[in-house]
C-alpha cells in the first residue's frame, strides 16, 4: 500500500504555461549567457540557483557567487511579475486526485526547485496550505536538489512515512522521475503535463506514463 505520494509542483500539479522556463533562460542571458532551449530542458526539475550558474558557465560567462546571487535574484523578481501577470492554476483533475488520495489515508507532499519564498507565493495564490497537502520541500530544505533523492527522504520525514517501498513519486520532467528513482521510490510516475516528449520520459525510467496527476488515484486503485 502505498502511504505518500509526492508530487512536483510546476508542470506536474501545476499548471503555469512553462514560465518557470522561459523566466530562466532571460535571467541567464541578462547575465551573460546565451542557453539553448536543450539547455534549458536539461535542468528542468533542477534547483534554480544551481541551473543559472550551470548555465553561465556553460557559455563561458561569470559564474562567481556574487554574480549568481544577483541573477538569482534577478530571476525571482522576475519569475514573481510574470506569475502576476499570468496567475498559475492548478491542473484539471489535480486537487480532486490530492483529495481522493488524502481521504483513502495516502499523504500528498510537494516538492520544489523553487525556495520557499517563491514557493510560499506560488502555493499561496492557488489557496494551497495544510488542509490541501501533508507537507511542501524546497530546495532551501535540502542539501541537492533532485536528481538527488533528498526530497523525497524529506518528504517522508516530514509526514512520518518511513519504508520508501510505499512511496510514490511523480513528476513531469527527468530530473524528477530520477529523483524518486535514486530514492527507491515503489512507484515512480512521469505525466506528460510538462510536454517533455514520452521518449526522453520513458528513457528515465518511470515504472509508468500517465497523462496527468489526476490519473494517480486510479492507478493505485488498480494496483491494490
Amino acid at each position: 500500500m502505498i502511504e505518500l505520494a509526492v508530487f512536483d509542483v510546476a508542470g506536474t500539479t501545476v499548471n503555469e504555461g512553462g514560465t518557470v522556463y522561459r523566466v530562466l533562460a532571460e535571467t541567464v542571458r541578462a547575465a551573460g549567457g546565451d542557453p539553448s532551449p536543450q539547455q534549458i530542458e536539461q535542468w528542468m526539475g533542477a534547483s534554480k540557483r544551481e541551473a543559472i550558474q550551470a548555465l553561465l558557465t556553460a557559455a563561458g560567462a561569470d559564474a562567481s557567487d556574487p554574480v549568481v546571487d544577483a541573477a538569482f535574484a534577478d530571476f525571482r523578481a522576475r519569475l514573481a511579475a510574470a506569475y502576476r501577470a499570468e496567475p498559475p492554476v492548478a491542473f484539471d483533475g489535480v486537487p480532486q486526485a490530492i483529495e481522493r488520495l488524502r481521504s483513502s489515508g495516502v499523504k500528498v507532499a510537494l516538492t520544489t526547485g523553487f525556495d520557499r519564498e517563491t514557493t510560499a507565493s506560488l502555493l499561496g495564490s492557488l489557496g494551497w496550505d495544510s488542509t490541501v497537502v501533508d507537507a511542501v520541500v524546497c530546495i532551501d530544505d535540502v542539501m541537492a536538489g533532485r536528481p538527488a533523492p533528498f526530497m523525497v527522504f524529506h518528504a517522508m520525514e516530514a509526514t512520518g512515512v518511513r519504508d520508501v517501498r510505499r512511496v510514490l513519486v511523480a513528476g513531469d520532467t527527468v530530473r524528477d522521475v530520477e529523483s524518486g528513482r535514486n530514492a527507491g521510490a515503489a512507484v515512480v510516475v512521469a505525466v506528460r503535463t510538462g510536454h517533455v516528449p514520452d521518449t526522453t520520459l520513458g528513457a528515465a525510467g518511470p515504472t509508468h506514463l500517465l497523462d496527468g496527476v489526476a490519473g494517480i488515484p486510479g492507478l493505485l486503485a488498480s494496483r491494490s
